[in-house]
């Protein structure tokens, strides 16, 4: 009941207000210089592992060609996972 009393009372006063706004940009401002870079190295992991994974896809593929090896179709399961993995990773 009281944080309610509070927050009518900070609504009544415009400074007040101008200063709990400030107060709360000045942390949201806080927060995304600390975790812009984790953003951008968790794109920088998903680009190489989008990579690797192509990679071995290619690589997969032309030992199947050079062996004359065929494989049996996906089962279901697997469809389902490779779909995720798309979804997720849609450079793949």
């Amino acid at each position: 009941m009281e944080a309610e009393v509070d927050k009518l009372e900070l609504m009544k006063n415009p400074v007040t207000l101008l200063k709990e706004l400030s107060a709360i940009k000045s942390r949201y401002q806080t927060l995304y210089a600390r975790f812009k870079p984790v953003a951008v190295e968790q794109k920088e992991t998903k680009s190489r592992i989008c990579a690797t994974v192509n990679k071995t896809m290619n690589v997969i593929q032309n030992l199947q060609k050079q062996t004359d090896l065929e494989l049996s179709p996906l089962t279901d399961e697997e469809k389902t996972v490779a779909d995720q993995l798309k979804s997720h990773m849609p450079d793949l």
